[in-house]
């Protein structure tokens, strides 16, 4: 179980923990609220809402309803698309998000990339614990597979990837096909990933209050997704990524995080451990930087030469040419 120890208030983050370059966008950027259900309902509400992505000329958006309600996926496609894909899941502590949200991020990325970004919907904690957004991910996965020959994929050249809930996700994705057998996914690509329910059971990191998600914030993701309080002896298969002790013949992994970011052990201590059960593997560890940055901070220089080496590194995965910038 998780220590249950409280450190010293003057452990709180304060704005000189973060690096310059991106104070103000933490401090001018609203705060994220999940530990009540109209909160969270709110969220959900309002990233439902979210303008229509400005696509570059002769993009399509292609919106897909699966047969489970709420589910389904956002194929961006470019003009003179590769055979190469990314299965991309959104985060929000697997209790708030939408496919939506991160539009803007899979149209640019499609196009930079020339690869069909396909955006997962997938249900959400509580009403929805695991296996359920796992399942809906393992769905949007299956569909890729199902639909390649018609749209022109080449079924061993698709990606997964995530940031923060959807990294967790995305992990867990890649475990799940490795045991199911057949195509398994070309590469890895974890943002920040939420990876370790003993992070949230690890009551000292609370009074530390990280940037943009905190602890008590993980706690409720956490306990939202499991149905239980994290930290157990044991969890389900495939519900807590950093939990599975055989990592031996995952796809190569891209893990991204910021030094100041709550995930950041967790993150690389699961990426020491693929390394070492002979996983390829690239940490990209940023100074200064809380979770989230590469999306709160969009145009800051830190965020943008983070998400270009993130993307240089899946071009090369997938074959195809970058264009990040």
């Amino acid at each position: 179980m998780g220590d249950t120890g409280t450190p010293a208030a003057t452990t709180r983050m304060r704005a000189e923990d973060l690096d310059p370059d991106l104070r103000r966008p933490y401090r001018v950027a609203p705060p994220i609220a999940v530990r009540r259900a109209w909160q969270r309902r709110l969220a959900n509400r309002a990233m439902r809402l979210m303008p229509p992505p400005r696509l570059a000329e002769g993009m399509t958006l292609e919106v897909v309803d699966f047969d489970v309600p709420a589910t389904g996926v956002r194929v961006f496609t470019p003009p003179g698309a590769s055979g190469a894909a990314l299965v991309w899941i959104h985060g929000g502590g697997y209790v708030i998000g939408a496919a939506e949200m991160d539009d803007r991020a899979c149209a640019g990325l499609a196009a930079r990339l020339g690869i069909t970004v396909v955006s997962v919907q997938y249900r959400l904690a509580p009403a929805h614990p695991f296996p359920a957004p796992l399942d809906d991910c393992v769905a949007a996965w299956e569909w890729v597979q199902r639909e390649a020959a018609g749209r022109g994929l080449d079924p061993e050249l698709v990606a997964v990837g995530g940031q923060s809930a959807g990294g967790g996700l995305a992990a867990a994705l890649a475990q799940r096909l490795a045991d199911l057998g057949g195509t398994q996914p070309a590469a890895q690509l974890l943002y920040c990933p939420m990876l370790d329910d003993r992070t949230a059971a690890t009551r000292a990191h609370d009074a530390r209050r990280h940037f943009a998600w905190s602890n008590r914030d993980n706690l409720v993701g956490w306990r939202s997704y499991l149905g239980a309080a994290p930290g157990a002896a044991e969890v389900p298969a495939y519900a807590v990524p950093a939990r599975r002790a055989d990592l031996a013949g995952l796809p190569p992994a891209w893990v991204g995080v910021g030094d100041i970011d709550l995930f950041h052990d967790e993150d690389v201590a699961y990426a020491e451990a693929l390394r070492a059960a002979g996983v390829e593997v690239t940490t990209d560890v940023v100074p200064g930087a809380p979770h989230g940055f590469e999306t709160i901070a969009w145009s800051s220089e830190m965020a943008k030469a983070f998400r270009r080496r993130a993307e240089e590194w899946l071009a090369a995965r997938l074959g195809v040419a970058s264009n990040a910038s």
